[in-house]
């Protein structure tokens, strides 16, 4: 109903409701193209080891968990889930950082279903790497079995979500690789079998073969967004300066020299990857620089201690994992960089995540 006419005798109010539908219906579409721009990854899909596995090992028989305080006491709730850390490890950040959950659900927990799956899944298992050798030593998920997962994964998604949303879905998700630490520090310089067949270098390239062949597999599988994770400074962890008697327990060079030498060889790699498949992205998330950054200026982010390890004695931390109900534990986590001494704390997952998602990352953002 028209109740006005304003100057040359016009009857406003029916265009202003016109306008104002008009101005509604662009706002939607814009609404629209702004949510569908910020997920157009649609899901986070993780392979790897303790440094992204939120709980699968929680399922099978292995001493490689950490279901157990003080782990997850600055997770919600306080309690320990699985993760390696004292809260959210990096591929939460990484899904929180494309809009998606604030964490990655895991497998092989039966608390979590395909619905949960849709929008992310975690296949990692803490203590495997790409050698099969290596999930060997602590009976963990071999990689070869995370990619059988994911198969499974597959079916029940395009049961889930129909045939040609499930495809679209795996095709527009990020896959993230994270591991490869526990090839080196768990097996080749811990175990003699792998050194009696290859010296160090030789061990790189068959790594990087191994690694080839998961992206590959992948692919074939409908992957095309790929980050593929680099190692961290292997030889500033705290089990390695701790051992480190002859350094004055300084980082031990000699690891932090072979991580570089294998990220190297992973940058390598990507260049292959990107060149002879067609329509595939795949980015190596290196999280040495942004990680030696902080251990050599800690007080730059907000650290007091970065020789050892939150969750641990503060004289002599040898222990790959926090003991149960550890007496030793900090006060105060986010004055820690390493949570044990293996793992990064939650703020320095935080940090480090920050970093790639700016960087290497935001290419699919």
């Amino acid at each position: 109903m028209y109740i006005s006419e304003g100057c040359g005798g016009e009857k406003t109010e029916g265009m202003a409701n016109t306008s104002a539908t008009l101005w509604v219906i662009l706002t939607q579409f814009l609404l629209l193209v702004f949510v569908e721009g910020k997920n157009k990854v649609p899901a986070i899909i993780v392979f790897g080891d303790s440094s992204v596995d939120a709980g699968n090992n929680n399922q099978i028989p292995t001493i490689a968990r950490s279901n157990f305080e003080p782990y997850g006491c600055d997770f919600d709730g306080g309690q320990p889930t699985g993760r390696f850390s004292n809260g959210r490890i990096p591929t939460d950040f990484i899904s929180k950082a494309f809009g998606l959950r604030t964490i990655v659900p895991v497998y092989l927990d039966p608390a979590y279903s395909i619905k949960d799956f849709a929008v992310g899944v975690t296949f990692a298992s803490a203590g495997t790497g790409y050698d099969n050798a290596t999930s060997d030593v602590l009976s963990v998920i071999p990689l070869w079995k995370e990619l059988e997962y994911y198969k499974d994964y597959q079916k029940k998604l395009k049961a889930y979500l129909g045939e040609d949303k499930a495809k679209q879905t795996l095709a527009q998700a990020l896959y993230v690789m994270s591991l490869g630490t526990n090839d080196f520090l768990e097996n080749y310089y811990t175990l003699r079998t792998r050194r009696s067949q290859y010296n160090i270098d030789q061990y790189q390239v068959f790594l990087i073969g191994i690694a080839k062949k998961f992206v590959e597999n992948l692919y074939g599988l409908g992957a095309r967004k790929i980050s593929l994770g680099g190692l961290p400074p292997m030889g500033c962890l705290p089990l390695e300066r701790t051992t480190n008697f002859m350094g004055g327990n300084e980082c031990m060079q000699s690891y932090n020299i072979v991580a570089m030498a294998f990220n190297a060889r992973l940058t390598s790699l990507v260049g292959e990857l990107n060149k002879e498949m067609p329509g595939i992205g795949v980015v190596l998330s290196n999280p040495y620089p942004i990680l030696m950054q902080i251990v050599q200026k800690p007080s730059s982010y907000g650290f007091d201690d970065t020789s050892v390890a939150c969750c641990g004695t503060g004289m002599f931390e040898m222990g790959y994992a926090c003991a149960r109900n550890n007496p030793f534990t900090c006060a105060d986590a986010n004055k820690f960089v390493f949570w044990d001494s293996f793992h990064p704390t939650e703020k320095t997952s935080r940090l480090i995540v920050d970093h790639l998602v700016k960087t290497t990352l935001a290419v699919f953002l």
